[in-house]
């Protein structure tokens, strides 16, 4: 056979092979890009009821740290970078809280909080919002002359996240009624549900600019 001729058949069956090569790898390759488009991301799973357990204890936790100035517990509660605003619009932070509960700012008893809601967001993120109201409270600032009663009903709205392993607040909002609803008080003959009795926190003037009493 005549050398050129077997060069020729050579070149043409190496073509061949690359060709081949060249389609199989393509093949894997749309192969694999078909996968990846139809691959449906795992859903995420959480109980639901364990995490609101857990963030109504720390409304009842946050309350209780209000009423007996715990300090401590306000830290572990509060996270750093918290965003709060007050009733009168004004914004708060953790050490606002903070210096409220050491300095006694807020007196008073009875709070109680109306239709309770926790929207379970993710494992780690959840709202908690519903109305609180407060029978006797005030508010004295260390420069103002006399205390605000700051008595009445108030929309809340607390949301909390996990961080690490740990249920903080990273923002909370309370926002005055000017026309309250019914008593959450139960009469003689009914009993309070579990999650009526679950007081929230309780809603705070701010402590920069306290809203003017009311003639």
């Amino acid at each position: 056979m005549n050398r050129s001729v077997v060069s020729v058949a050579l070149v043409f069956v190496v073509s061949l092979i690359v060709l081949g090569l060249n389609g199989c790898q393509q093949a894997a390759v749309d192969t694999n890009r078909n996968a990846v488009a139809t691959a449906t991301p795992a859903r995420e799973t959480f109980d639901a009821a364990a995490i609101q357990a857990q963030v109504l204890q720390l409304e009842r936790d946050w309350l209780k740290a209000g009423e007996t100035y715990d300090v401590e517990a306000i830290k572990r509660i509060v996270a750093d970078d918290a965003i709060l605003v007050y009733p009168d619009g004004s914004p708060g932070t953790k050490a606002d809280e903070v210096r409220i509960a050491e300095t006694k700012a807020i007196t008073g008893s009875g709070w109680e909080m109306v239709e309770p809601k926790v929207t379970v967001l993710s494992a780690d993120s959840a709202i908690v919002t519903g109305r609180s109201v407060v029978k006797t409270a005030q508010y004295k600032d260390p420069n103002m002359k006399k205390p605000i009663d700051i008595s009445g009903e108030y929309r809340f709205t607390d949301v909390y996240a996990r961080r690490n392993g740990t249920w903080q607040v990273i923002a909370s909002q309370a926002t005055k009624i000017l026309t309250p609803g019914p008593s959450a008080s139960p009469t003689p003959s009914s009993s309070p549900s579990p999650s009526a009795s679950r007081a929230p926190s309780p809603p705070r003037p701010s402590p920069t600019k306290a809203a003017s009493p009311t003639p």
